[in-house]
């Protein structure tokens, strides 16, 4: 590249075959950079102004130089354009408007237009370069890839993948992992991005998609499909989960990611530095995959709370410790691998909890239907825990309970709905307090009771309500697997939409937001036929005075 400046034509090909083949980039990038660097340089020759191009010939080397100029009657621009009579002596039957070409003789590179040549043919090599290696790794991502280690910077891995580089960054590695400069590594291609300084390929050996390619290419029938990884989760470096299904039924799933004593599963184990791994089979049933989830610890009851996408597990007394595992992991992993929270608790927990839910139903039935402790309690039992229940549920489900007749089940009903009327009139009351205006009301699936959530969170007008995105009004709260403890400090709880309580999907919340909008389209209607009815008024007074 630094003979450049002197080659003769023979050298100028040698030097782009040579670059080209070198940088794995097409001959002709290269070429055209060549052009490119001498454009400039014969530029700076004879004046910037100038609109000079150069053509090397690919083949023979030859380098031609020339000028484009316009034919005009009247030449405003001296580096631009000529006259007939100057164009004449350049082509004979040249018109005005034609644009013609005004040979240069070779010039002689400079030192200074040398180093400028040599800056552009490297920078147009390099951007060349970059978008080479982008498009050959941006179709690649969730790829398992082998490379070197090529350098250990301030914690981050840095690979030579053969044709680029690529970076393990610290939270992407597996934890007290010992890596070497020219250690041959594999890992997986998170992402590729496009960036100023070139693609940058992030690389990843802690992801759990990592784990499941490995598997992959260890176990014949995950590659061939009959066999599928339903779901992975990692503690990297110390224990993993995955959970597996045969679309044959003659396969057992387990037994084939496991291998003949173990040889399969080995293999993934010492790739991931001992990190233990549980195969366990998948289940559609919620239930049932949770239960083999928590394996080794075996459980006694599972409670799925679908309104709070929560699952409550109780397990013996004895196989507490066993199913949180240490530090948390087994629920933790369990959790991620059935992207559920999890609380487990043990029985004597569940029935202290059951008891005192119990309790707490019963208490509110007493206050709000103004019944005795006996009846009160007979409704919980037969599972009712909501006064939305007994007032809207077929009279003759409740008649049927043993001891109730219809006249009664009548009654129940009708102080239920009184109750709940009572509730909506205190509702209405707190929310007209708090300045909620009553345009809210109008919104779709709102209750008196979001109205009031909506008041103390500063919502109060159509404007406020229109100004939210869908995220902030509904979002659900993201709640982290837990063990139940009420002795336990509390966490700050986490946070979610100002009406995630109420079970809002995303599409009711985009309703009630667009909702809300539709004053704003309004308005613009208004204003724009107001506007047009002015100027239709005023054409009219100018054709009368007219």
């Amino acid at each position: 590249m630094a003979s450049v400046a002197t080659a003769n034509r023979a050298e100028l090909i040698a030097i782009a075959n040579s670059v080209a083949s070198e940088k794995m980039i097409d001959r002709g990038i290269v070429i055209e950079a060549m052009e490119d660097a001498i454009q400039r340089a014969a530029k700076a020759r004879y004046g910037a102004e100038n609109d000079i191009r150069a053509k090397l010939d690919p083949n023979s080397g030859d380098l031609r130089l020339w000028r484009v100029v316009e034919v005009v009657e009247q030449v405003d621009d001296y580096f631009k354009q000529v006259d007939l009579k100057g164009a004449a002596k350049l082509q004979k039957d040249a018109e005005i408007g034609d644009f013609i070409v005004d040979p240069l003789p070779p010039i002689e590179f400079g030192r200074i237009a040398a180093q400028a040549a040599k800056q552009v043919i490297f920078q147009k090599v390099r951007d060349a370069e970059r978008e080479r290696q982008f498009d050959e790794f941006k179709d690649r991502q969730g790829e398992i890839i082998t490379g070197v280690v090529k350098r250990v910077e301030f914690g981050h891995i840095v690979v030579d993948l053969g044709r680029a580089e690529g970076v393990i960054r610290r939270d992407a590695q597996i934890p007290r992992e010992v890596v070497r400069v020219n250690d041959r590594i594999r890992s997986l291609i998170l992402n590729v991005r496009r960036e100023n300084r070139g693609p940058q390929i992030f690389l990843s050996r802690a992801h759990p998609d990592f784990m499941k390619r490995l598997f992959a290419q260890e176990v014949p029938e995950i590659y061939d499909g009959i066999i599928e990884i339903k779901a992975a989760a990692r503690d990297p470096g110390s224990r993993a989960k995955i959970g597996v299904i045969s679309h044959d039924s003659s396969i057992d799933p387990v037994g084939a990611c496991v291998g003949m004593k173990g040889s399969r599963v080995q293999a993934v184990v010492q790739e991931m530095q001992g990190e233990k791994i549980d195969i366990i089979p998948w289940s559609p049933d919620t239930a049932t995959f949770v239960v083999n989830a928590l394996q080794p610890a075996s459980v006694s009851r599972v409670v799925i709370d679908e309104e709070e996408d929560r699952i409550e597990v109780v397990v013996p007394d004895d196989q507490l410790s066993l199913a949180i595992g240490r530090r948390g992991q087994n629920v933790r992993l369990a959790s991620q691998l059935t992207a559920k929270a999890i609380d487990i608790l043990t029985e004597a927990d569940a029935s202290e909890k059951r008891q005192k839910e119990f309790v707490e139903r019963s208490e509110m039935f007493q206050n709000e239907l103004d019944v005795d402790e006996t009846l009160a309690q007979l409704l919980v039992a037969e599972g009712f825990s909501e006064l939305e229940e007994v007032a809207y549920v077929e009279l003759d489900e409740l008649a049927a309970i043993e001891g109730f007749d219809e006249d009664l089940a009548q009654e129940l009903q009708s102080r239920a709905q009184e109750a709940l009327e009572r509730r909506e009139q205190a509702n209405r009351d707190e929310r007209t307090a708090l300045g909620v205006s009553d345009d809210l009301t109008t919104m779709p699936y709102l209750t008196e009771a979001m109205l009031v959530t909506l008041g103390k969170a500063g919502i109060k007008t159509l404007d406020d309500l229109a100004d939210l995105a869908t995220d902030e009004l509904v979002e659900k709260k993201r709640i982290e697997p837990r063990r139940r403890n009420e002795d336990a400090p509390k966490r700050p709880e986490p946070k979610g939409g100002i009406l995630s309580a109420y079970g809002l999907t995303d599409e009711q919340g985009n309703e009630i937001i667009m909702a809300a909008r539709q004053h704003w389209f309004a308005d613009d209607e208004d204003a724009a036929e107001s506007e047009t009815e002015t100027q239709a008024g005023d054409e009219a007074a100018e054709g009368e005075q007219a």
